[in-house]
């Protein structure tokens, strides 16, 4: 039976780290309305989670991480209605992912195509093994590539995504990397301990910083130059509405005196 897994646990560094599984494996984790309704309440619910500090989302296997929206449920639609109902929950799953307060890591353990890779654009980090295959197929089945496909010419420009969306090519990890849709590529056996690195890397953040850090990226992505620098100065001071910069600059003015005097 198709489901949406999750496991939340608490990690060595502090703080719980939620896991996300996309569970369809004799589909390719293939995304139906059912598992794509599932997936949005997972995640909006994470973001009341006491302590969460990430999420990983990936796919159940070693095939595929998501093999594309469910071809044999866009088959059976025959109104623009129905279309427009069943492409919204593609983007509802990425709007999740995107304004989900901690930041989403995705773990691309195999085929990232179509809807697939959408969510994995939707994410924050995209870690693949080398053997990952990624693509935008859809105009080879008769619709384009839309929703988060928008996120594409930022992530690899213009031209790299006309490539992508116009010609509905597979193409590899390394090259996706080279691109800069990849932010790295692990073997196959070496997934998860780059997985565990980016954890370690965002346990070292303070929670909220964070969280004003990923909320105002998104705001930069939507806002003219001048709004987002101020969207920007108006974050920075929101920062001091709490003591988590004082405690944690006290605490690299701790440390850096310490080395200096050779305690450490």
């Amino acid at each position: 039976m198709p489901k949406i897994d999750l496991d939340i646990e608490a990690h060595a560094g502090g703080g719980r780290i939620a896991r996300v599984t996309i569970d369809n494996e004799a589909r390719l984790n293939c995304l139906s309305s059912p598992l794509m309704d599932e997936f949005i309440g997972i995640i909006a619910a994470l973001g009341d989670h006491p302590n969460l500090r990430a999420v990983i989302v990936t796919g159940a296997g070693e095939r595929a991480f998501i093999g594309g929206a469910d071809i044999d449920e866009m088959s059976a639609v025959r109104t623009p209605d129905q279309a427009r109902a069943f492409i919204e929950r593609v983007h509802g799953c990425c709007q999740a992912v995107r304004d989900a307060p901690v930041p989403v890591i995705a773990r691309i353990n195999g085929y990232a195509l179509g809807a697939g890779l959408e969510l994995a654009a939707a994410c924050d980090l995209r870690i693949a093994t080398e053997r990952a295959m990624l693509g935008m197929p859809e105009v080879r089945l008769g619709i384009p590539s839309v929703v988060e496909a928008a996120l594409l010419p930022g992530l690899v420009g213009w031209g790299r995504a006309r490539r992508m969306l116009l010609l509905g090519e597979t193409f590899s990890a390394v090259e996706a990397a080279g691109w800069g849709l990849v932010d790295e590529v692990a073997p196959e056996t070496g997934l998860d301990g780059a997985i565990n690195r980016a954890i370690d890397a965002i346990l070292e953040t303070t929670p909220r910083a964070l969280a004003l850090q990923k909320a105002l990226i998104r705001r930069w992505e939507e806002l003219p130059m001048g709004q987002a620098i101020a969207a920007g100065i108006d974050a920075f001071a929101d920062a001091w509405t709490t003591d988590e910069p004082i405690k944690a600059m006290a605490a690299y003015q701790a440390a850096r005196q310490a080395r200096k005097s050779g305690r450490v």
